[in-house]
Protein backbone atom coordinates (compact mmCIF):
# COMPACT_ATOMS: atom_id res chain seq x y z
CA UNK A 1 0.00 0.00 0.00
CA UNK A 2 1.50 3.47 -0.84
CA UNK A 3 1.31 6.10 1.84
CA UNK A 4 -1.72 7.86 -0.14
CA UNK A 5 -4.07 5.00 -0.09
CA UNK A 6 -3.39 4.95 3.71
CA UNK A 7 -4.01 8.11 4.39
CA UNK A 8 -7.12 8.41 2.33
CA UNK A 9 -8.44 5.35 4.95
CA UNK A 10 -7.29 6.99 8.02
CA UNK A 11 -9.75 6.44 10.89
CA UNK A 12 -11.76 3.75 8.92
CA UNK A 13 -13.33 1.15 11.61
CA UNK A 14 -11.53 -1.91 9.46
CA UNK A 15 -8.40 -0.50 9.18
CA UNK A 16 -5.78 -1.22 11.81
CA UNK A 17 -2.08 0.38 11.57
CA UNK A 18 1.14 -1.55 13.16
CA UNK A 19 4.38 0.60 13.64
CA UNK A 20 6.95 -2.02 13.25
CA UNK A 21 9.84 -0.58 14.28
CA UNK A 22 12.95 -2.18 16.21
CA UNK A 23 16.55 -2.24 17.00
CA UNK A 24 17.75 -5.41 17.52
CA UNK A 25 20.58 -4.00 19.99
CA UNK A 26 18.01 -1.95 21.64
CA UNK A 27 14.63 -3.49 22.30
CA UNK A 28 12.91 -0.50 23.98
CA UNK A 29 13.62 1.51 20.90
CA UNK A 30 10.99 0.59 18.84
CA UNK A 31 8.25 1.82 21.34
CA UNK A 32 10.00 4.87 22.28
CA UNK A 33 10.27 6.00 18.71
CA UNK A 34 6.64 5.01 18.94
CA UNK A 35 5.63 7.61 21.47
CA UNK A 36 7.43 10.02 19.98
CA UNK A 37 5.95 10.08 17.24
CA UNK A 38 3.74 7.87 14.59
CA UNK A 39 0.73 7.43 11.58
CA UNK A 40 -2.51 8.37 13.62
CA UNK A 41 -4.08 5.32 15.60
CA UNK A 42 -0.90 3.15 14.98
CA UNK A 43 -0.18 0.47 17.62
CA UNK A 44 3.27 -0.82 18.24
CA UNK A 45 4.15 -3.79 17.20
CA UNK A 46 7.12 -5.29 18.99
CA UNK A 47 9.25 -7.49 17.09
CA UNK A 48 10.32 -9.71 20.21
CA UNK A 49 6.83 -9.93 22.52
CA UNK A 50 4.01 -9.38 19.74
CA UNK A 51 5.81 -10.72 16.80
CA UNK A 52 7.82 -13.59 18.47
CA UNK A 53 7.60 -16.65 20.88
CA UNK A 54 10.02 -16.84 23.92
CA UNK A 55 13.12 -18.31 23.04
CA UNK A 56 13.91 -21.91 24.12
CA UNK A 57 17.19 -23.95 24.28
CA UNK A 58 17.25 -25.30 20.62
CA UNK A 59 15.32 -22.16 19.20
CA UNK A 60 17.01 -19.25 17.00
CA UNK A 61 16.53 -15.73 18.39
CA UNK A 62 12.84 -14.88 17.51
CA UNK A 63 11.23 -18.09 17.07
CA UNK A 64 7.40 -18.05 16.24
CA UNK A 65 4.60 -16.58 18.18
CA UNK A 66 2.10 -19.48 20.22
CA UNK A 67 -0.87 -19.62 17.78
CA UNK A 68 -3.15 -18.59 21.00
CA UNK A 69 -0.80 -15.61 21.84
CA UNK A 70 -0.86 -14.15 18.75
CA UNK A 71 -4.48 -14.43 18.46
CA UNK A 72 -5.08 -12.36 21.88
CA UNK A 73 -2.19 -9.98 20.67
CA UNK A 74 -3.96 -9.66 17.30
CA UNK A 75 -7.56 -8.77 18.89
CA UNK A 76 -6.10 -6.73 21.01
CA UNK A 77 -5.24 -4.41 18.52
CA UNK A 78 -8.97 -5.19 16.99
CA UNK A 79 -8.53 -7.03 14.10
CA UNK A 80 -10.91 -9.29 12.87
CA UNK A 81 -11.71 -11.44 9.86
CA UNK A 82 -12.82 -7.26 8.16
CA UNK A 83 -9.95 -5.37 9.12
CA UNK A 84 -7.83 -4.34 6.74
CA UNK A 85 -3.81 -4.55 8.59
CA UNK A 86 -1.00 -2.09 7.41
CA UNK A 87 2.40 -2.58 8.64
CA UNK A 88 5.05 0.16 8.50
CA UNK A 89 8.64 0.25 9.88
CA UNK A 90 11.58 3.08 8.89
CA UNK A 91 13.74 0.18 7.35
CA UNK A 92 12.08 -0.31 3.42
CA UNK A 93 9.45 -2.78 5.91
CA UNK A 94 12.32 -5.47 6.79
CA UNK A 95 10.59 -5.46 10.56
CA UNK A 96 6.88 -4.73 8.65
CA UNK A 97 7.40 -7.80 6.86
CA UNK A 98 7.55 -10.02 9.34
CA UNK A 99 3.71 -8.81 10.66
CA UNK A 100 2.98 -9.36 7.16
CA UNK A 101 3.96 -12.91 6.93
CA UNK A 102 2.56 -13.60 10.42
CA UNK A 103 -0.64 -12.59 9.25
CA UNK A 104 -0.57 -14.31 6.27
CA UNK A 105 0.32 -17.12 7.91
CA UNK A 106 -2.93 -17.16 10.43
CA UNK A 107 -4.79 -16.93 6.97
CA UNK A 108 -5.58 -13.32 7.17
CA UNK A 109 -4.57 -12.21 3.40
CA UNK A 110 -5.94 -8.45 3.87
CA UNK A 111 -2.35 -7.14 5.35
CA UNK A 112 -0.35 -4.97 3.30
CA UNK A 113 3.62 -3.31 4.57
CA UNK A 114 3.41 0.38 3.81
CA UNK A 115 5.95 0.78 0.44
CA UNK A 116 8.29 3.12 1.94
CA UNK A 117 7.42 2.77 4.93
CA UNK A 118 7.25 6.45 7.97
CA UNK A 119 10.10 8.05 5.65
CA UNK A 120 7.52 8.35 3.03
CA UNK A 121 4.81 8.82 5.17
CA UNK A 122 6.48 12.08 6.55
CA UNK A 123 8.30 13.14 2.96
CA UNK A 124 4.44 13.20 1.44
CA UNK A 125 3.57 15.63 4.34
CA UNK A 126 1.21 13.54 6.33
CA UNK A 127 1.12 14.06 10.12
CA UNK A 128 2.04 12.36 13.22
CA UNK A 129 0.99 11.30 16.47
CA UNK A 130 2.16 11.18 19.51
CA UNK A 131 -1.39 9.97 21.34
CA UNK A 132 -2.05 6.69 22.31
CA UNK A 133 -4.14 4.43 20.28
CA UNK A 134 -7.58 3.33 20.98
CA UNK A 135 -9.80 0.66 19.44
CA UNK A 136 -11.67 -1.62 20.78
CA UNK A 137 -10.91 -4.82 20.68
CA UNK A 138 -12.53 -7.73 18.52
CA UNK A 139 -11.93 -11.51 17.90
CA UNK A 140 -9.24 -12.49 15.91
CA UNK A 141 -9.83 -16.40 14.84
CA UNK A 142 -7.01 -17.22 12.47
CA UNK A 143 -4.82 -20.66 12.52
CA UNK A 144 -1.86 -20.62 11.54
CA UNK A 145 -0.44 -22.62 8.85
CA UNK A 146 -1.31 -20.92 5.47
CA UNK A 147 2.38 -20.30 4.76
CA UNK A 148 5.12 -23.29 3.95
CA UNK A 149 7.74 -23.10 6.23
CA UNK A 150 11.06 -25.11 6.63
CA UNK A 151 12.39 -26.60 9.72
CA UNK A 152 16.01 -27.93 10.48
CA UNK A 153 15.44 -31.02 10.36
CA UNK A 154 14.08 -30.35 6.75
CA UNK A 155 17.30 -28.60 6.38
CA UNK A 156 18.74 -31.59 7.06
CA UNK A 157 17.34 -34.02 5.19
CA UNK A 158 15.21 -32.68 2.33
CA UNK A 159 16.72 -29.22 1.93
CA UNK A 160 14.97 -26.68 -0.63
CA UNK A 161 16.44 -26.77 -3.64
CA UNK A 162 16.93 -22.92 -3.66
CA UNK A 163 18.17 -21.56 -0.17
CA UNK A 164 18.44 -17.62 -0.03
CA UNK A 165 19.81 -15.89 2.56
CA UNK A 166 18.74 -12.13 3.28
CA UNK A 167 21.19 -10.99 5.41
CA UNK A 168 23.52 -8.57 4.70
CA UNK A 169 26.66 -9.62 2.19
CA UNK A 170 29.24 -9.10 5.25
CA UNK A 171 27.20 -10.87 7.46
CA UNK A 172 26.61 -13.50 4.62
CA UNK A 173 30.24 -13.66 4.02
CA UNK A 174 31.40 -13.79 7.65
CA UNK A 175 33.68 -11.20 7.44
CA UNK A 176 31.52 -9.55 10.09
CA UNK A 177 28.56 -10.59 13.04
CA UNK A 178 27.28 -8.30 14.96
CA UNK A 179 24.71 -10.09 16.65
CA UNK A 180 25.26 -14.27 16.29
CA UNK A 181 27.98 -15.67 18.13
CA UNK A 182 28.76 -17.49 14.64
CA UNK A 183 29.64 -15.71 11.43
CA UNK A 184 28.81 -17.27 8.05
CA UNK A 185 25.99 -18.78 6.28
CA UNK A 186 24.27 -22.15 5.96
CA UNK A 187 26.37 -24.10 2.33
CA UNK A 188 24.82 -23.87 -0.44
CA UNK A 189 22.79 -20.38 0.07
CA UNK A 190 22.13 -18.13 -2.39
CA UNK A 191 23.08 -14.26 -0.88
CA UNK A 192 20.07 -12.05 -1.40
CA UNK A 193 19.62 -9.22 0.95
CA UNK A 194 16.72 -6.92 1.81
CA UNK A 195 18.51 -4.20 0.79
CA UNK A 196 18.50 -5.42 -3.23
CA UNK A 197 14.42 -5.34 -3.26
CA UNK A 198 14.66 -1.98 -2.57
CA UNK A 199 15.45 1.54 -4.56
CA UNK A 200 17.24 4.41 -3.18
CA UNK A 201 14.35 6.25 -1.97
CA UNK A 202 13.33 2.74 0.47
CA UNK A 203 10.46 1.92 -1.80
CA UNK A 204 10.39 -1.84 -3.52
CA UNK A 205 11.75 -1.64 -7.25
CA UNK A 206 9.35 -2.51 -10.33
CA UNK A 207 7.21 -6.27 -10.08
CA UNK A 208 8.97 -6.10 -13.21
CA UNK A 209 12.69 -5.79 -11.34
CA UNK A 210 11.53 -7.64 -8.53
CA UNK A 211 10.64 -10.85 -11.38
CA UNK A 212 13.88 -10.38 -13.43
CA UNK A 213 15.98 -10.48 -10.17
CA UNK A 214 14.88 -13.38 -8.82
CA UNK A 215 14.27 -15.54 -11.98
CA UNK A 216 17.39 -15.19 -12.41
CA UNK A 217 18.93 -17.38 -9.40
CA UNK A 218 15.42 -19.43 -9.27
CA UNK A 219 17.15 -20.90 -12.79
CA UNK A 220 14.00 -21.86 -13.65
CA UNK A 221 12.92 -22.84 -10.48
CA UNK A 222 9.01 -22.54 -9.50
CA UNK A 223 9.12 -20.36 -6.17
CA UNK A 224 7.91 -23.07 -4.32
CA UNK A 225 11.09 -24.76 -4.53
CA UNK A 226 12.98 -21.96 -2.58
CA UNK A 227 13.29 -21.09 1.33
CA UNK A 228 14.50 -17.97 2.78
CA UNK A 229 16.51 -17.39 6.07
CA UNK A 230 18.13 -14.10 7.96
CA UNK A 231 19.50 -14.28 11.17
CA UNK A 232 16.38 -15.09 12.77
CA UNK A 233 13.61 -15.26 11.14
CA UNK A 234 11.91 -11.76 11.57
CA UNK A 235 13.73 -9.87 8.36
CA UNK A 236 13.63 -13.10 5.49
CA UNK A 237 9.53 -12.32 5.19
CA UNK A 238 10.83 -9.23 3.31
CA UNK A 239 12.54 -11.61 0.13
CA UNK A 240 9.01 -13.72 0.44
CA UNK A 241 7.22 -10.53 -0.31
CA UNK A 242 9.39 -8.88 -2.65
CA UNK A 243 8.55 -12.42 -4.56
CA UNK A 244 5.01 -12.26 -4.25
CA UNK A 245 4.77 -8.83 -5.08
CA UNK A 246 6.70 -9.83 -8.53
CA UNK A 247 4.45 -12.77 -8.82
CA UNK A 248 6.33 -15.38 -7.87
CA UNK A 249 4.47 -16.89 -4.70
CA UNK A 250 5.48 -19.78 -2.74
CA UNK A 251 8.75 -19.51 -0.87
CA UNK A 252 8.76 -20.99 1.96
CA UNK A 253 10.45 -19.29 5.16
CA UNK A 254 13.08 -20.61 7.50
CA UNK A 255 11.63 -19.54 10.74
CA UNK A 256 15.01 -20.65 13.13
CA UNK A 257 17.66 -19.64 10.64
CA UNK A 258 20.85 -18.91 11.30
CA UNK A 259 20.41 -18.42 15.16
CA UNK A 260 18.58 -22.00 15.96
CA UNK A 261 20.91 -23.28 12.74
CA UNK A 262 24.41 -22.70 14.84
CA UNK A 263 22.68 -24.20 18.35
CA UNK A 264 24.20 -27.08 16.94
CA UNK A 265 28.09 -26.93 16.02
CA UNK A 266 28.11 -29.95 14.28
CA UNK A 267 25.70 -28.39 11.10
CA UNK A 268 28.23 -26.89 8.63
CA UNK A 269 29.11 -23.60 8.41
CA UNK A 270 30.45 -21.53 4.89
CA UNK A 271 31.65 -18.86 5.02
CA UNK A 272 32.95 -16.42 2.05
CA UNK A 273 31.09 -16.81 -1.52
CA UNK A 274 31.24 -20.59 -1.36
Amino acid sequence: MDVDGLAQRLGDDDLVVLDCRHILTDPKAGEAMHAAGHIPGAFHAHVDRDLSGPVGRTTGRHPLPDADAFRATASRWGVDAATQVVAYDDKGGIWAARAWWLFRDFGHRAVAVLDGGLPAWVAAGHPLSTEAPRRAPRRFEGRPLHMPTVTTWDMTTRAPRRLFDARAPERYRGDTEPIDPVGGHIRGAVNMPTGGNLGEDGRFLSRVALRAKYEKVLAGLPAREAAVYCGSGVTAPHDILAMEHAGLPGAALYPGSWSEWIRNPLRPVARGDE
